[in-house]
């Protein structure tokens, strides 16, 4: 099994699991090995699969305004719990191929293999409810035809990506590809950086 193929399937069975809750105020019961890759590819999907919830909640137009102040300040921290994540996931990859000798003409992506992985994990969330939206027995013909045509494109995504990512992996482990991460340093979380909190 390559690796984008073990993030798909530990991404599908993560997504799945939630939904036998569908409650974003449920547990997850991580089958891995706490510190294992696999263990932070299941969380970073749960956060991923919650987080999609909550933006449905708020975006509820009768919600009654406290509520929504309350679940933007959790999707602004499930958002940086997210990003420490991706960062912790290539920090794997560092330490995975820096024993790699770098090739000369070695070039660089545009992307980390953790921020990659972090597209395929939303992907299978993507999935799973386009998929619902095409099973929906009250959802008229032309509704369900459509999401159809969108479930056909996100799938070819999702190939894609996992190929792209398989690519990025070899080329690295090879040589030809290096590494190199920026951290996010988001701003207006930091007390010290976002001039609304420190000028009070």
């Amino acid at each position: 099994m390559t690796f984008a193929e073990t993030c798909n399937h530990i991404f599908w069975n993560t997504t799945q699991y939630y939904h036998r809750f569908d409650n974003v105020d449920a547990t997850l019961e991580n089958p891995y090995a706490e510190g294992s890759i696999e263990y932070y590819l299941c969380l970073k999907n749960w956060i991923d699969v919650v987080q999609w919830h909550l933006e449905d909640i708020i975006r509820n137009p009768d919600i009654d305004p406290r509520e929504a102040l309350a679940i933007k300040r959790r999707i602004d921290k499930s958002n940086q719990e997210r990003t420490d994540l991706v960062e912790m996931i290539d920090d794997y990859f560092l330490k995975k191929y820096a024993g790699v000798e770098v090739k000369s003409d070695a070039t660089i992506n545009t992307e980390s293999p953790a921020w990659a992985i972090d597209r395929l994990s939303i992907l299978a969330v993507k999935i799973y409810h386009m998929q619902q939206e095409v099973e929906r027995k009250d959802a008229s013909p032309e509704h369900v035809e459509k999401c159809r045509a969108k479930l056909r494109v996100l799938l070819e995504q999702r190939s894609d990506l996992s190929a792209a990512i398989d690519q990025l992996l070899d080329e690295i482990a090879a040589g030809r590809k290096f590494m190199k991460v920026y951290k996010q340093m988001k701003m207006y979380n930091d007390p010290a950086l976002n001039p609304v909190l420190y000028k009070k």
